[in-house]
């Protein structure tokens, strides 16, 4: 098969793209699940953007940079911010009905943000704007669909001379390996959330694109700095239910067994300082007790209306969010770093593009400000797009292609065995607090073995495919927390 361009993933990053590359040539997009199934759909926040007269470019540059510890590309950020309100009309363009009031768009607050700026639709802005981007790609003569088609690795041409050149990916698809040949391949399969025990994120989300791109040798940057979310729901539910930032910008107060708020005196925000900072608060109360969200100041009729999916979802397990207090952890949510790209979202690989929790853009820094990740995936696609030329010519080649195991094999079982006990070396390891010694003398060796068991299988499928990524992407941030020895932002190393 051949097309101009080849999206792999489809979140809001990769569906943006396909509908602005649309206009240009021949979109195939590759979806290792559904459509509609990515990270985007789990963001209950909304989108940040300077939206407001009394708010400015440089309050939200600013708040970005802070949040990030001052590790972020300036320019990237101010970038992003410049081209924020545009990404947020683009999406009203497009359908998204965002929340209104007497004719203006609702403005809400979360972590880390100095000013309401945070555009909404009700609890689940996500799932909406997934949504709407999922029917006008399919509205799109220009645009195929291949669902339920695993990535497995990209494919590349290497002249005398001259760089490696991606022209395209092979993937699985039912019990076939398929060639996918293509001008331009964009990585946009979101973050790395499975790698660890306790998640927010998706099945999914199992750092596919990380872990192809570094094989084809990308350049990987700042994947240390994961980002935990610090109000997980702590129920036993896999992934975590996320108790959106906004609960907590609408008024909601951290509070531990005895029920004292103990943000007071840890940060100038309180409950809405960056989520590092609570994160690694909560971590320490978590030592002596449970911590909890207090928001029953509001009615039930509110809830009903500003937080309709968490309400519905606490609802059905027993909790009512006007009467009882509501059970939160921290989780791992997104990762600040990825394949390093420049402002096109060109990686170092030519012709392979990422953008989206895939990418390094160096906007996040240290750790990410709240509600700027859909801003990103916007922004970056919209760059991104505008620099494609497609009909380029591909010199026809002839690749391997591996043996496909069926989902029962004793090597399906391994891998499956396998993927849990990365899944416990991350979260004990690779945590919200870090030791770096056990980290060389224990995570690293445990995880190379892991990896040497999983290369020694011959043949693959796409749970063995995918728990190969896992061990190769998982050692990556593993020698990456290992060489920064000192705290930063979401790195936080124990004394």
């Amino acid at each position: 098969m051949q097309t101009n361009f080849l999206v792999i993933g489809s979140g809001i990053a990769g569906l943006n793209f396909a509908l602005q590359a649309g206009k240009k040539g021949k979109v195939t997009i590759v979806t290792k699940k559904k459509l509609i199934d990515s990270n985007t759909n789990f963001a209950q926040g909304g989108i940040a953007a300077v939206l407001d007269q009394t708010d400015n470019f440089e309050k939200h540059v600013e708040d970005t940079l802070k949040a990030g510890s001052y590790h972020n590309n300036k320019k990237a950020v101010e970038f992003m911010i410049k081209n924020s309100a545009d990404a947020i009309y683009r999406l009203i363009d497009l359908g998204v009905e965002f929340e209104k009031e007497n004719g203006k768009l609702s403005l809400t607050k979360e972590g880390g943000h100095s000013h309401r700026r945070i555009a909404f639709v009700g609890d689940y802005t996500g799932k909406e704007i997934e949504r709407i981007l999922v029917k006008r790609v399919k509205e799109h003569p220009n645009i195929t669909i291949l669902e339920d088609a695993f990535a497995l690795k990209l494919l590349i041409q290497k002249k005398i001379l001259s760089k490696k050149t991606c022209i395209g990916a092979q993937i699985i698809r039912g019990s076939k390996i398929e060639n996918i040949l293509a001008d331009q391949t964009i990585l946009s399969t979101g973050g790395v959330g499975q790698l660890f025990l306790q998640t927010t994120n998706p099945n999914i989300a199992t750092s596919d694109g990380i872990a192809m791109a570094s094989q084809i040798g990308c350049s990987i940057k700042d994947i240390e700095f994961i980002q935990f979310h610090p109000t997980a729901l702590n129920k036993n539910t896999f992934p975590k239910f996320l108790i959106s930032e906004t609960v907590r910008g609408e008024g909601a107060k951290l509070v531990n067994e005895k029920g004292e708020r103990f943000m007071e005196n840890i940060h100038p925000l309180k409950e809405l300082a960056p989520r590092d900072v609570v994160a690694q608060a909560i971590y320490q109360q978590q030592k002596t007790g449970q911590v909890f969200l207090d928001i029953r100041h509001k009615s039930r009729e509110y809830f009903k209306k500003r937080f309709p999916q968490i309400y519905e979802k606490l609802k059905k397990l027993k909790i009512d969010m006007s009467k009882d207090l509501i059970p939160v952890t921290p989780a791992a949510h997104y990762e600040c770093g990825g394949v390093e790209v420049d402002l096109n979202g060109q990686t170092s690989v030519k012709n392979l593009f990422a953008f989206g929790e895939v990418s390094y853009t160096g906007v996040h820094g240290a750790n990410r400000l709240a509600s700027n990740s859909l801003l990103e995936a916007l922004v970056f696609s919209n760059q991104v797009a505008k620099n494609l030329v497609p009909h380029q010519k591909i010199k026809q080649t002839k690749f391997d292609a591996p043996k496909i195991l069926r989902k029962n094999t004793k090597e399906t079982l391994l891998a499956e065995k396998l993927k849990k006990e990365i899944k416990n070396i991350m979260w004990e390891y690779a945590g919200i607090v870090r030791n770096l010694k056990r980290i060389k003398k224990e995570a690293i060796p445990k995880m190379e073995h892991i990896l040497k068991e999983l290369k020694k299988i011959s043949g693959t499928n796409q749970k063995i495919a995918e728990t190969l990524n896992m061990a190769i992407t998982s050692l990556l941030i593993l020698k990456a927390a290992y060489k920064r020895k000192k705290s930063l932002g979401c790195h936080f190393v124990e004394k």
